[in-house]
């Protein structure tokens, strides 16, 4: 749940603990693919197996695509289920937490929206 932030509080530590956790949480993000995983992850039905995830993730290498899912496992982001089969099978899912993200990447999806029509406004200028 999103808390109201006094953003003009006078509390310059304050801005510094907000600046932290933000860079804390892009820190989360940041990769070329972290995004896209998770967005095809929360355009999924039910969990997706690698191999589609490997299809969804266009120009996405597969050592690359192992190291970004690990990277979002190891932070909670993304659940990996092995089923004990020949051939393995291995699917990805959002832990509640990658869930957790929805309401923020529609935020930023918006304010890119606006950021790409602005800068068209400012191109025609």
């Amino acid at each position: 749940m999103a808390q109201e932030r006094d953003w003009k509080c006078g509390d310059p530590h304050q801005h510094l603990i907000w600046a932290e956790a933000t860079t804390d949480a892009l820190r989360v993000l940041e990769g070329k693919w972290k995004i896209v995983i998770i967005c095809q992850l929360f355009g999924a039905k039910d969990a997706l197996r690698f191999s589609e995830l490997e299809r969804r993730v266009e120009g996405v290498n597969q050592k690359m695509l192992i190291q970004q899912l690990k990277e979002l496992e190891k932070d909670g982001i993304v659940t990996r289920t092995v089923y004990p089969q020949v051939p393995p099978k291995v699917e990805y899912a959002l832990t509640e937490m990658g869930k957790a993200l929805g309401p923020s990447m529609a935020e930023l999806i918006d304010w890119a929206y606006k950021r790409r029509d602005w800068m068209a406004e400012q191109a025609a200028t």
